[in-house]
């Protein structure tokens, strides 16, 4: 998967990838489960019916046993909604002009080989470490005292593990440049409702996925695009793709 424009690198790659290889576990076991439950249903839709509604029946509940499968609770199911989540971020991202901005996406961070860095944004206006959530439709995301809250429960310690990915970029560029490197940590919020200018949180700024490029673009100038391409470069040898690093493993 790729995408026109900046940042044409596989967003969500190695989730992904996850997904896939969870999805492909005892595949031909759940397949026969559905097959036999399938014709069941079958068998009794022709039973209560006339016969030839038999094989309709047993189709239409092969497809809906098909669809909850893949929409039940699990973690194959998290790690698809996770992608899909990554790929969407990666396709707002995409607007961004690419002669003033470059993008990289599903980045491995060093000294935390089983974490990456969704997306990482390097432009005119600064240095972005964007993580991507979705949460169920809806929902409002709020911040009040010191806790983060999606509808009526807490979201748990995003502001940390933003900005500790964050701060760990933000090592690794000054490390290869030589020089210090700010790196702002975002969070793209699918799903959910936040307010259009975002919401900031223990120093994060939380986001809506679509209006990310505006507002980062709206930002104060603090880079010439010379130093966009030397910071972006800089990134590119510091921070490897997750799916390269996984496959070495």
């Amino acid at each position: 998967m790729r995408f026109s424009g900046v940042g044409t690198s596989s967003a969500g790659a190695s989730a992904w990838s996850r997904y896939r290889m969870l999805a492909a576990e005892h595949r031909q076991e759940r397949l026969l489960l559905r097959g036999v439950l399938a014709c069941g249903v079958g068998v009794v839709v022709a039973g209560l019916s006339v016969w030839w509604a038999g094989p309709g029946g047993a189709l239409a509940a092969f497809a809906a046993f098909t669809m909850y499968e893949r929409a039940r609770p699990g973690p194959a199911t998290r790690w698809r909604q996770g992608a899909v989540a990554e790929r969407r971020t990666g396709r707002s991202l995409a607007r961004l002009d690419p002669t003033g901005f470059r993008v990289l996406h599903d980045r491995a961070l060093p000294r935390t080989p089983s974490t990456n860095l969704d997306h990482l944004v390097i432009g005119l206006t600064g240095v972005y470490a964007i993580a991507s959530r979705r949460w169920r439709w809806g929902l409002r995301l709020r911040s009040e005292g010191r806790r983060l809250w999606i509808g009526d429960k807490p979201a748990g310690d995003l502001a940390g593990a933003a900005t500790r990915s964050a701060r760990t970029v933000a090592e690794s560029l000054s490390l290869e440049l030589d020089y210090e490197v700010a790196v702002t940590p975002m969070v793209a919020v699918h799903g959910a409702r936040v307010p259009r200018n975002g919401l900031r949180h223990g120093g994060v700024f939380f986001v809506a996925a679509r209006p990310l490029p505006e507002l980062i673009t709206a930002r104060p100038v603090v880079f010439t695009s010379a130093q966009v391409a030397t910071v972006a470069a800089a990134a590119e040898r510091a921070l490897p793709p997750m799916l390269d690093t996984l496959s070495r493993k």
